[in-house]
């Protein structure tokens, strides 16, 4: 994870160029908004267009807080923190059940869709071991065939505590029967993956998780590098996960007393593949705050005519 908050200090305010004339009718002039988002890293991008089309609201936007996920949530009801552009629907049920529902906070809009997940493993060992389903681990001498650190145990570079993805995960393990043949590594993603992709370019079998939008399918490209396995069940073969969408949530109280603000939620819809752009320049080292806000504003720059369109029907909403 990125530490950006000293970073976010120093960074306050960034001015979005070619604002519209509308921008000086700015109804969230004088309101604070606390934004939150999950440790992970990438997320950074979508929360960036929101914070600046706020901020051409007027909004003042102070540093976006950082937690596991089902702190997120409970931040979000709890009114610690305004909103969030990291619930993942339905990954994050539970979170936003458990934390009060909709009696505290609201789904707003699914405002990047079509996020997948899955498991995948090297292409090589793959057509060599005629590998397509995740049950095949149950095999000690194909589970072996992925041992990185000899305990006869496949290692499965898999999901942090806390992101939701390491239930499922989690729930694999056990109702396929996998706990004697696979190691569900969890820790710190990003560094048990750079791991992961160096025994990768050394010749070795990897299994992972992994998730888009996300830089990992960059470098480990789908059927050139590795190859998507699945979960067989009832005869048929799917991911062994869901396809989400990932949702802006905001506290009741706060799109209650902030008309502007939830209309500019309702409209913003990034497409995945900006996101995943965005995902390539954060792999490859542009991964301080103000490389994030730079991302938010060239890709707002490149729809400029949307993006005010969203700002001028947020505004018309306050009045």
């Amino acid at each position: 994870m990125t530490d950006v908050s000293n970073l976010a200090r120093t960074v306050a305010v960034v001015t979005v160029l070619g604002l519209p004339a509308f921008a000086a009718d700015q109804p969230g002039a004088g309101v604070d908004v606390s934004p939150i988002k999950g440790s992970p890293a990438n997320a950074w991008f979508q929360h960036m267009v929101v914070q600046q089309g706020l901020e051409a609201l007027g909004y003042n936007v102070e540093e976006t807080l950082e937690a596991d996920f089902p702190a997120v949530h409970l931040a979000v009801a709890s009114g610690d923190a305004d909103y969030t552009f990291n619930h993942w629907k339905p990954l994050h049920n539970d979170f936003f059940d458990k934390s009060g529902g909709e009696s505290t906070m609201t789904r707003v809009k699914a405002g990047i869709t079509g996020a997948g997940q899955g498991f995948f493993i090297d292409k090589k060992t793959a057509e060599a071991n005629g590998i397509t389903s995740v049950q095949q681990f149950s095999d000690p001498a194909i589970a072996a065939l992925f041992d990185a650190d000899g305990d006869g145990r496949a290692n499965l570079s898999g999901c942090n505590p806390g992101w939701g993805c390491e239930i499922a995960i989690e729930d694999h393990l056990d109702n396929l029967s996998l706990r004697d043949t696979v190691q569900h590594d969890q820790g710190s993603y990003f560094a048990i993956m750079a791991d992961t992709i160096t025994r990768y370019n050394e010749g070795g079998a990897i299994l992972y998780y992994t998730w888009t939008p996300n830089w990992i399918s960059d470098v480990l490209v789908p059927g050139e590098d590795v190859v998507q396995i699945g979960v067989q069940s009832d005869g048929a073969m799917d991911a062994g996960f869901a396809v989400n969408d990932v949702y802006i949530v905001a506290n009741n109280d706060f799109l209650e007393e902030n008309p502007a603000a939830a209309k500019f939620f309702e409209l913003v819809d990034i497409p995945i593949s900006a996101v995943n752009a965005a995902q390539v320049k954060l792999r490859d080292g542009e991964n301080t705050l103000e490389d994030f806000q730079r991302h938010a504003a060239d890709w707002i720059s490149e729809n400029q005519e949307q993006f005010d369109a969203w700002v001028a029907e947020a505004a018309a909403a306050a009045n």
